[in-house]
């Protein structure tokens, strides 16, 4: 095979892409959720109890999908999961009614949970320390650019056919990249394209292996693993509520059409994409502009977004619109910064053979995170209204923000301190 000069930013790219493939499946439903809520009769209620079955399945599965490509490598695992999840979102197409809904929404839930402990492991095995933050903004882009494609191509493909032949086609495009990544990724101690500078350069760098490879309750047990799975728990519910609920809340509040929602619900996810490849190089700017250290680099970075984070909370007070919509590209552009650096902190300290482990579990707290406030949404909504849901939104990155700061002295490698 012909050597690629840089293999490290094009295995980036892959992870991009089939984050984007897992993003556009999981932000179909949302998009849909209008159509979905008219053509079954589903109440706001029944629709958060389909959202809530994702997020049930996810939540439990990622430490267990962490451990799977952990211990049976990220080729083979990453690519199954990537199957598995097409095909449970083109299942969302034999549909007929809410609790089969939620059913397919289930599986797709267990398949998706591999998506992100599986890109901070490629992170931590191809990048150096001064790079991971930059690649961990790149890949992290895929999250916001599958939600950014999704109002888009859903309603076109809906507009063009039906609503099950737009979770089909959204299914089918994780096929694809299931096939390429299997066929491309290697490890780079075994990547035939990779060049002997770049496999020295990341041989490196490579931490010094630690004593041996945590257990799962040697990591929950860490301090390390609970400053970094706080302020996760605290930023997830935003997140989850402009990917879930963006689209419903324009149709019911601000009444805009199927066509309307399309226009402008990609937005946030655009300033998204903006703040997710931003948060990667705020840290490096910060090393070098103001001589911080790596991990004060990253909290610095959390806590400047935290405040960003008071725009959405105060989308209830908007008149407009297109006020609401600014204010929502302001939470979705803070909120990804925020969840760059902290999936980055977990591979900062936690060794490369067992981050997949221990970003499922700091992913599971953001999803108990995300299941909790989705339940609130569904059960207050209808009775409160969405503004002062939207409110605490603004404080919990805030408190998360704080938590880091507080405790940063924590955040120190098990490796470093095995040598001590």
């Amino acid at each position: 095979m012909k050597r690629i000069p840089h293999l490290r930013w094009w295995i980036v790219a892959l992870i991009c892409a089939g984050t984007i493939a897992n993003y556009l499946a999981r932000n179909s439903l949302g998009v849909l959720a209008p159509e979905l809520k008219t053509s079954m009769a589903i109440s706001t209620a029944e629709y958060s109890y389909v959202v809530m079955a994702f997020q049930l399945a996810y939540t439990a599965m990622q430490p267990v999908a962490g451990f799977v490509v952990d211990r049976f490598g990220l080729r083979t695992g990453f690519a199954l999961f990537a199957i598995a999840w097409s095909i449970a979102n083109m299942l969302h197409a034999l549909a007929r009614g809410w609790v089969s809904l939620a059913f397919f929404r289930g599986l797709l839930g267990l398949a998706e949970a591999a998506a992100i402990p599986s890109g901070m492991k490629a992170i931590a095995e191809w990048f150096p320390a001064r790079e991971r933050s930059v690649a961990t903004g790149w890949f992290n882009a895929g999250t916001s650019l599958g939600a950014l494609i999704a109002p888009p191509l859903v309603v076109a493909v809906t507009l063009w056919g039906d609503w099950r032949l737009a979770f089909v086609v959204t299914g089918a495009i994780g096929l694809f990249w299931a096939a390429a990544w299997y066929a491309f990724y290697r490890p780079p101690q075994d990547h035939p394209a990779i060049t002997p500078a770049e496999q020295a350069m990341i041989a490196e760098d490579r931490p010094a292996a630690a004593p041996r490879k945590a257990s799962a309750w040697e990591i929950l047990s860490s301090a390390r693993f609970w400053v970094i799975a706080v302020p996760r728990f605290l930023a997830e519910p935003a997140w989850q509520t402009f990917s879930f609920w963006i689209p419903l809340y324009l149709a019911t509040e601000r009444h805009m059409d199927l066509a309307q929602i399309a226009a402008f619900a990609w937005l946030p996810f655009l300033a998204a994409d903006l703040g997710g490849v931003l948060g990667g190089y705020l840290s490096p700017f910060f090393m070098k502009r103001f001589r911080v250290s790596l991990i004060p680099s990253r909290v610095l970075g959390i806590s400047l977004a935290a405040v960003l984070m008071i725009a959405p909370g105060c989308i209830g007070l908007a008149v407009s619109p297109y006020t609401a919509i600014a204010l929502f590209c302001i939470g979705g552009f803070a909120h990804q910064v925020i969840s760059v650096l902290i999936n980055t902190l977990s591979a900062d300290v936690f060794d490369p053979e067992e981050v997949g482990t221990a970003n499922g579990f700091v992913g599971q707290a953001g999803w108990i995170g995300g299941l909790i406030f989705t339940f609130l949404i569904g059960r207050y909504v209808d009775s409160i209204g969405y503004a002062p849901l939207f409110a605490a939104l603004g404080v919990f990155d805030l408190i998360g923000a704080a938590v880091l700061i507080a405790f940063i002295r924590r955040l120190t490698p098990r490796r470093t301190e095995a040598t001590a």
